[in-house]
C-alpha cells in the first residue's frame, strides 16, 4: 500500500467523487523516493485512490494536488476552485498518512484520517 492514501467525497452530492486526479509530490519540488518528481493517481469508482507513489516516504512536507476543475466540469457544474492543493507533513515515515477531501463546487475541507 502506498505510504499516503486519499479519498475524496463530493459533499454536495453526498457521494464518492470518482476519477478525480491526483498527483503526490515533495513541497520542495525534490524527487519522491526512487527519483520520480511525482507520483499520479485517480480516485476509484469509491472515491479512493490507494495506489499513489512509493510505500514508504522519508519525514518532510508534501503535496496533494487535486484537479477538481476537471471533475465539475465533466458534470457540467461551475466550481470555484479548478485545482485543490494539500500541504502536509510526515515526521514518522513509518505510519501511514491518510489525506481525505470533502469537496463541494464552492467548498472544501480536509482533515488527517486513518
Amino acid at each position: 500500500m502506498s505510504a499516503v492514501t486519499t479519498h475524496v467525497l463530493d459533499a454536495a452530492q453526498g457521494k464518492p467523487a470518482a476519477d478525480v486526479a491526483v498527483r503526490l509530490e515533495t513541497a520542495d519540488g525534490k524527487p519522491l523516493p526512487g527519483g520520480a518528481p511525482s507520483a499520479t493517481g485517480r480516485t476509484d469508482a469509491d472515491g479512493r485512490c490507494r495506489d499513489l507513489g512509493p510505500d514508504r516516504l522519508d519525514a518532510g512536507d508534501y503535496r496533494l494536488t487535486f484537479d477538481t476543475g476537471e471533475y465539475f466540469d465533466r458534470r457540467g457544474t461551475a466550481a470555484f476552485y479548478p485545482e485543490v492543493s494539500i500541504t502536509f507533513r510526515i515526521t514518522d515515515p513509518e505510519q501511514h498518512h491518510h489525506v481525505p477531501l470533502l469537496l463541494s463546487p464552492f467548498a472544501y475541507s480536509t482533515y488527517r484520517g486513518s
